[in-house]
């Protein structure tokens, strides 16, 4: 009986001490973070904003800034298309795009396509240019990455609605994971905050402090410049 008692006492304390080293490898594992930039939203947000001193945005820095100690940043990813028929604004976004190459974010390129569009009434010509793939690549990847478990917490910076589905395709399929929205200025959305575990709008003062410098000099020696249009 007093053996079997021991036996017993010792189960109870090595049960406890798992239990204890458990609970603090919880409060110790850091909440892993992926963040999917939806670049034009974010850009013409701020441009209805008002916010065009803002446009030199460093989404890296901007990013970290609103972590916290118990998080742990694993990718940012940055989508956008290149733009074309505009040589001005191609030198402009190819020398933002640069400095976002000089940061840890990751680049996903969709397809910016133009198309004549005739008036009916007076045969005037004109280019109308639409981005497209955008919203499915974000949609590919956020959900791709919770399935191969690469974050805990996805933070999406953008307000399209018809990034809802797969919002809810994480909640739904993935019970330990959450999507936050951070809305870009202009932005804000209810049917997505809604689909959101979380959500907040992008104020002024954060994309003020979170700027590049004017000048960033590149691995290569290369300096690039803020676009003057953009001081």
């Amino acid at each position: 009986m007093g053996h079997q008692s021991k036996d017993a006492i010792f189960g109870a304390v090595h049960c406890k001490y798992a239990v204890f080293i458990l609970i603090k490898y919880i409060a110790l594992k850091k909440n892993r973070v992926s963040v999917y930039i939806d670049g034009f939203n974010l850009y013409f947000g701020m441009i209805e904003a008002g916010f065009n001193h803002c446009k030199w945005l460093d989404v890296e820095k901007l990013v970290k800034s609103y972590l916290t100690s118990n998080q742990e940043l694993i990718n940012i990813k940055f989508f956008t298309s290149r733009i074309s028929h505009n040589p001005q604004k191609q030198k402009r976004q190819n020398a933002y795009l640069e400095a976002i190459e000089t940061t840890n974010v990751k680049i996903i390129y969709g397809l910016y396509k133009a198309k004549n569009i005739e008036c009916e009434n007076c045969g005037h010509n004109w280019l109308v240019s639409n981005e497209k793939m955008t919203d499915v690549n974000i949609a590919t990847h956020i959900i791709i990455d919770a399935y191969q478990d690469k974050y805990d917490t996805a933070i999406l910076i953008s307000g399209d609605s018809d990034l809802v589905p797969p919002i809810k395709a994480v909640h739904e399929n993935f019970s330990t994971k959450s999507v936050s929205v951070f809305f870009p200025p202009c932005r804000h959305n209810n049917t997505v905050a809604g689909a959101a575990k979380g959500s907040q709008i992008i104020g002024r003062k954060k994309l003020v402090d979170n700027q590049f410098e004017n000048e960033i000099l590149k691995q290569d020696g290369f300096i690039l410049q803020k676009p003057k249009e953009w001081l």
